[in-house]
């Protein structure tokens, strides 16, 4: 996620464009009240007991909306300070935020203000010095942290997720006091992770390229299927060495329903069918009729 929302930083620099804001709101808070409702919908067709959440609690993936907006309203007055003072002052931000209980999941107060410092970090970053992560250097340096905090992670004691999440506060993480010093840790390997994670990201277009504009979609559409396989426990993941040959099956099963999905979430035609509800507009669908009959007259 501090990846994912450093990026969502960097690509806010049209942030000062005329009706940014009002667009913003269509295409973020228009989705949330509609998916808020669907997923209501979707827990209660589980058979889910606590299926209904009120329209200020966010249901799964839906936090990510609210907290988008919110961030592109605190640039209004953080673009105006310098990005030392501001992304040193949202840190701090960070850090306090996690001793106040009452802040949670509650329109995602708690995970926007966690957050916010990667986000910030982006909007602030140049396409400079985003390729200087490039450098063979840096990408050696990336692949030795990444296999290093792969072997920490498989044989280091379970320790709450709920850490990397920011949607809880220390007391109710079990570390009322000294909580802050955890979210540093968590800040600094956020950090470090996202810098080799952005040093292997390709800088020429593929085939896959064209998913980057449409990852809306994908991020939107994938909980159903998530939270589906969840409820009928249709995979059991795990350590391959602790809970044998089936937790690695199904760990490779995972990545490639995964691929799958992605690619078949950001398709066209899928586009097509729920853009009228994502961003209110029909474009895809009138112009694949418009080809097809183009097609059908030339035949």
């Amino acid at each position: 996620m501090p990846a994912f929302i450093l990026l969502a930083g960097f690509f806010a620099k049209g942030y000062e464009t005329k009706g940014y804001l009002l667009n913003l709101a269509k295409k973020l808070l228009l989705p949330y009240l509609i998916f808020q409702l669907l997923y209501m919908l979707f827990y209660y067709w589980t058979g889910d007991e606590a299926w209904y959440n009120p329209l200020w609690e966010p249901y799964w993936s839906l936090w990510f909306l609210i907290s988008l907006f919110c961030w592109h309203l605190l640039l209004i007055w953080y673009k105006k300070r310098s990005p030392v003072f501001g992304i040193t002052l949202a840190f701090a931000i960070g850090l306090a935020i996690g001793y106040i209980d009452v802040i949670g999941h509650t329109l995602s107060v708690s995970r926007t203000f966690f957050f916010f410092p990667f986000f910030l970090i982006g909007y602030w970053l140049s396409n400079e010095q985003v390729m200087r992560l490039k450098s063979n250097a840096v990408k050696v340096a990336s692949v030795a942290i990444m296999l290093s905090v792969a072997v920490i992670l498989h044989v280091a004691p379970d320790f709450d997720v709920f850490w990397l999440l920011g949607s809880k506060s220390y007391s109710e993480l079990g570390m009322g006091t000294f909580g802050i010093f955890a979210r540093l840790l968590v800040y600094i390997g956020g950090a470090v992770m996202t810098v080799c994670v952005l040093s292997w990201v390709p800088t020429k277009q593929n085939a896959l390229t064209y998913i980057g504009s449409r990852t809306l979609y994908v991020y939107l559409l994938h909980g159903f299927f998530v939270q589906f396989f969840r409820i009928k426990d249709v995979f059991s993941v795990g350590p391959l060495l602790d809970t044998g040959w089936f937790a690695g099956l199904s760990i490779v099963l995972l990545a490639i329903l995964s691929a799958l999905l992605v690619l078949v979430l950001s398709s066209k035609w899928m586009m097509g069918l729920w853009q009228p509800i994502l961003e209110g507009k029909t474009t895809i669908l009138r112009n694949e009729v418009k080809e097809w009959r183009t097609r059908t007259d030339q035949s």
